[in-house]
């Protein structure tokens, strides 16, 4: 059985991967009007986890962060990155190739969520109410600018290449 942050983050997870799948109805094609609200709603989520989920977790586990909190910002870093240009199925797909293993070693068991439920104990609870009322991120426009595309080879290399081995 599952702590409530468990389950609190791994439902967004599934929210998020169903309006990213909806983006992606029409082969070839993103459908703007879900991918906003995913980039919108992972942003968010990336949120929580840095600002509050993160922090909580430090502070439960008398300073001392999670041992593998590091590998996740690298992670958001290379997600956000994905976000910053117009969306295309290859962006997509290189999301989801991100997104997948990250997603499992937060969600598996005696993963990410499981260490933070039990550093936190009975606080996890009153942390998920704190967490529903994380305020939306504000949305730039897109950027298909070249230093951002080369910004996103950096930041999936390091992603990639922090896991190997």
């Amino acid at each position: 059985m599952h702590g409530p942050l468990h389950r609190f983050f791994a439902e967004d997870h599934r929210r998020l991967g169903a309006l990213l799948e909806r983006s992606m109805a029409a082969p070839g094609t993103v459908d703007l009007d879900p991918f906003e609200e995913f980039r919108a709603g992972i942003l968010r989520h990336i949120g929580m986890e840095e600002k509050v989920l993160f922090v909580a977790a430090r502070e439960a586990r008398g300073g001392d962060p999670l041992p593998v909190a590091a590998r996740l910002r690298v992670d958001h870093g290379a997600i956000a990155s994905l976000l910053v240009p117009t969306p295309t199925p290859t962006l997509v797909a290189e999301i989801v190739s991100v997104l997948t293993p990250h997603n499992r070693r937060e969600e598996e068991e005696g993963g990410v969520y499981d260490a933070c439920d039990e550093a936190l104990g009975a606080a996890a609870v009153d942390l998920v109410k704190e967490l529903e009322a994380f305020p939306a991120v504000p949305l730039k426009p897109y950027n298909d600018g070249l230093e951002v595309m080369k910004h996103i080879e950096t930041t999936l290399e390091l992603s990639r290449r922090q896991w190997e081995g």
